[in-house]
């Protein structure tokens, strides 16, 4: 029962944060994100604006979480499922597949993240979050749940893809300051994460020995 109870309960948060992002996705994109308060996001998603501040806290948090949300809990199923390659190929081919492609529907919403600064900022800290779900499945592929290499190896692949999307979202002097996303982000990421491939099969050698 205990188990059931705590099942719902989770589920309900998943919901109330599903209709937290969806909210402020859909009120910037119907008003423009200077027109958009906390307030108007949780009134909308039906919650308090207490609530709100239980799962973001900010706009502009909840907006990038529209187009990015459980991406990392993705990138680290992509790696774990490509176990017959090694791990450098398994985690950058499971990134760039994660990364490169937000979908069409999420077309509009990019636009929106990257014209305003506050919202590259925060699309650009979310390569954060795949951290430690990235560290459980190096730490699974190692065969080391308890050493530290998982999650140093982990937090460089975090640093690499926010390198990879500062690059990507940065305003042009060729286009008068405006941000042009190019189609270069698969680039940018495979540049950023070939440093640390070379460290992820060593490791990868070493727990085989």
């Amino acid at each position: 029962m205990t188990t059931r109870r705590t099942g719902l309960r989770e589920q309900k948060k998943q919901a109330t944060r599903q209709a937290l992002r969806e909210a402020a996705l859909r009120l910037a994109l119907e008003r423009g994100l200077e027109n958009v308060r906390v307030d108007d996001i949780a009134e909308a998603a039906g919650v308090s604006p207490r609530t709100y501040n239980n799962y973001f806290s900010s706009r502009e948090q909840a907006i990038v979480a529209a187009v990015t949300a459980e991406r990392e809990a993705r990138v680290a199923a992509a790696v774990a499922a490509r176990s017959a390659d090694g791990l450098a190929d398994a985690v950058v081919e499971a990134i760039v597949e994660q990364y490169a492609d937000p979908g069409e529907s999420h077309h509009d919403a990019l636009l929106l993240i990257t014209a305003r600064p506050a919202l590259r900022e925060a699309f650009v800290e979310t390569a954060g979050a795949v951290e430690h779900p990235l560290a459980d499945v190096i730490a699974q592929r190692l065969g080391d749940t308890d050493a530290q290499t998982p999650r140093v190896l982990a937090a460089s692949v975090a640093a690499a893809i926010r390198v990879a999307l500062d690059a990507w979202v940065q305003p042009s002097a060729a286009t008068g300051g405006l941000v042009v996303l190019s189609g270069s982000l698969p680039d940018l990421l495979r540049t950023a994460l070939a440093p640390l491939a070379p460290a992820l099969d060593a490791a990868e050698q070493r727990a085989q020995q």
